[in-house]
């Protein structure tokens, strides 16, 4: 599965959003990873298209997310970048060539889609299992404060 590096930095967001006090702006959350404040503002937008997180208007504006950190999966956040299609996509090649089979024998998916469609429920499985309060449990809530200038 290969995801776009929005999802990475999205992720991380996240995380930095699950622990902060207050919303923090997305020049502050590029600068915190040293990333394209415009490329980050892209995704930014698009997890609050997903309704992941909310735009706080005004002198403290920024970015806080919308449900508790708890609630929102790594493939919630998956989702919101990268979108929801299946990462392998079955063509029916064996209907095709020389070595192609005649429709009535192609009436159940071949072994190939098959393992590539359990792959998939495995993957979304393991990230609808993790959420970014998961992820978010590894980060340290006084250096985010001394970083975010509350502490």
């Amino acid at each position: 599965m290969k995801l776009s590096g929005g999802v990475e930095w999205a992720l991380h967001c996240c995380v930095v959003l699950s622990r902060a006090s207050a919303p923090v702006p997305s020049a502050r959350l590029a600068e915190l990873h040293g990333v394209s404040k415009t490329y980050l503002a892209k995704h930014l937008q698009a997890l609050a298209r997903a309704g992941l997180v909310r735009a706080a208007e005004g002198r403290d504006g920024g970015y806080a997310l919308t449900r508790e950190p708890a609630a929102i999966t790594v493939l919630d956040v998956v989702e919101a970048i990268d979108g929801d299609q299946p990462a392998f996509r079955c063509t029916e090649i064996r209907q095709q060539g020389e070595l192609a089979l005649p429709p009535e024998e192609c009436r159940v998916p071949c072994g190939i889609a098959r393992v590539m469609a359990e792959a998939e429920r495995s993957w979304r499985r393991s990230l609808a299992g993790t959420t970014i309060a998961d992820l978010g449990a590894s980060l340290d809530p006084a250096r985010l404060d001394r970083v975010l200038g509350r502490g």
